[in-house]
């Protein structure tokens, strides 16, 4: 076979475990080593980092993107099997256990040499892709002897299989809600400079005129989420909170929010959504309506299961 294994090269969250940068005594928890990751041990992060993890703590102090993902995967290589191509299914992250160079080392071990990969980002930046894969490509280095080779599936923000996932989603989300609620799409914002030297924002505003040409809805929106509070920098904008405050002047009385630039229900989709954006809605006197990400629905997995193959016939 052209390929011997699927990895999928996900963000990672927390899960229980020190993260043995500190020792178990003296660890601050989970949330907290995971978010200094990504932020870094400068002092002027600090404040930053405590507010951050404080969401995870609020929300039982873990993340619930590694299992998520895991079930992706899962379904991905059931999908495969049904399709004749039993070809094992892995997960790594880049900020968490089991991290990506983890999981290369274990599959190498194993005896994988090909290996296809699969980055877990619908939207194109460098703080995603780019990163990722060279994140990928030190993990490979670091293996001893032969080492694996990994190709990886083209982008999928306009395909069938992930925008009528969606679709199904907000349509069971809104019921009856769905023609009189005002739609809003939203992803991670993202600083401004990286959004003009990539094509990340114009590949989210594609997905979301997709999708609402699937439901039959003309009017939407776009609005970004989980900006980092006072940067410096520009982040992309509106801010989904904001957004919501310009609607309750327009008298919009009901919101239905897809978070189209995540692709299952983790921590920045539970609080800043769930909890933040829905108290805004809800002091602006505004109906707030959270439809669920795509996750492991039979579509989306069913579309990663043909790119699989397709890919592998070539």
């Amino acid at each position: 076979m052209k390929y011997d294994s699927v990895l999928l090269v996900a963000f990672g969250g927390p899960t229980p475990g020190c993260c043995k940068k500190y020792d178990t005594k003296n660890c601050p928890g989970e949330a907290y080593c995971f978010v200094e990751g990504i932020a870094g041990e400068a002092e002027s992060q600090k404040e930053r980092v405590k507010d951050i993890s404080s969401h995870y703590v609020k929300l039982g102090g873990f993340s619930p993107f590694n299992e998520l993902t895991f079930k992706q995967a899962k379904a991905l290589q059931n999908a495969l099997q049904q399709r004749n191509l039993p070809l094992p299914v892995y997960a790594g992250f880049r900020h968490w256990t089991p991290y990506l160079n983890e999981v290369i080392a274990e599959m190498a071990e194993k005896g994988h040499r090909k290996i296809l990969g699969i980055i877990m980002a619908p939207h194109r930046a460098k703080v995603s892709w780019e990163w990722y894969q060279q994140t990928v490509k030190k993990g490979i280095e670091a293996v001893e002897g032969e080492k694996p080779t990994i190709d990886y599936l083209d982008q999928w923000y306009t395909h069938n299989g992930y925008v009528g996932a969606i679709a199904e989603i907000i349509k069971t989300a809104c019921g009856d809600k769905l023609d009189r609620a005002e739609l809003v799409f939203t992803a991670h914002a993202i600083p401004q400079v990286a959004a003009d030297t990539s094509p990340y924002s114009q590949q989210f505003e594609k997905t979301g005129e997709a999708v609402a040409r699937a439901i039959g809805k003309k009017r939407f929106s776009f609005a970004y989420q989980s900006e980092v509070e006072n940067s410096p920098i520009p982040w992309t904008q509106p801010d989904i909170n904001d957004w919501l405050k310009a609607k309750k002047e327009d008298g919009v009385d009901t919101v239905v929010a897809s978070p189209i630039g995540f692709l299952c229900d983790h921590v920045e989709v539970l609080y800043d959504l769930d909890i933040e954006a829905k108290e805004t809605a809800e002091a602006c006197g505004i109906d707030f309506i959270r439809a669920g990400t795509v996750g492991d629905h039979p579509k989306f997995i069913g579309m990663l299961a043909d790119f699989v193959c397709e890919k592998s016939a070539k």
